[in-house]
């Protein structure tokens, strides 16, 4: 792998992504363990080629991470604190496996071109959990799936970005209905009721709930969802393309 100095990425300038995956009532996060000794993970991130639009690269890392197309992808806020550097890490990491690097003296030029400070561009994805194979680079040990309440101890301002990912997502689920990216491709409304109520930590009323969903008149309902139980089967639904 060639190192990131060499290539011709845009300078100072990186994009992180939150990867918002749902599986059984509980909003998790997409994670990898960077493989070094030390305890450090950060979120899918990388650079911007000189001749690429930044919504491509978005797309690029996504992909590379998730082993799928067509995700759905916002772009959320830009993060550029002028105190903002990958030093301390980088440092840090470098201290942990001296024995396997000694990054200042044979590669002072990426040491350099790593440790600047970097503006960071955030975008937070939404996807099926269960259409997802996690995608190991050549810098990880791990990727897996994290709850968003039990997240690990993350690098530099990767847990602020997340926060701020979530925040965003819960204001633009009624402005941008973006959710159902979150469920497989049919569901009940019971299913969606615990999807919002796990994204917003808190309960609805299932009558006020179910109104509010079907006015947004974006559901197309489909045949009963029958499980051989004694009680009233429900409607299974889909998101109108």
């Amino acid at each position: 792998m060639k190192n990131p100095s060499q290539q011709n990425y845009i300078s100072q300038v990186s994009i992180d992504c939150v990867i918002f995956g749902y599986h059984e009532r509980q909003l998790k996060v997409l994670i990898p363990k960077i493989n070094f000794k030390g305890d450090f993970w950060a979120l899918p991130s990388g650079f911007v080629y000189q001749d690429e639009d930044i919504d491509q690269a978005a797309e690029r890392i996504l992909r590379d991470r998730t082993g799928i197309q067509d995700i759905y992808l916002e772009q959320f806020r830009v993060f550029g604190k002028a105190s903002r550097t990958n030093k301390p890490f980088l440092d840090e990491l470098i201290a942990f496996n001296f024995d396997k690097l000694n990054v200042k003296n044979e590669a002072q030029q990426d040491y350099d071109w790593f440790t600047k400070r970097f503006i960071s561009i955030g975008y937070y994805a939404l996807v099926d959990i269960n259409k997802v194979v996690p995608q190991k680079t050549d810098l990880d040990e791990s990727i897996e799936w994290y709850s968003i309440h039990e997240l690990p101890r993350m690098i530099m301002d990767h847990s602020d970005i997340v926060d701020e990912a979530l925040k965003t997502l819960q204001s633009h689920l009624d402005e941008k209905i973006n959710a159902f990216n979150l469920l497989p491709d049919t569901f009940t409304m019971k299913e969606v009721q615990e999807l919002y109520e796990t994204i917003f930590d808190k309960t609805f009323v299932r009558t006020n709930f179910q109104k509010m969903i079907l006015d947004m008149n974006v559901l197309e309902r489909l045949e009963k969802k029958f499980t051989g139980a004694a009680n009233k089967a429900p409607y299974l639904y889909r998101f109108k393309k």
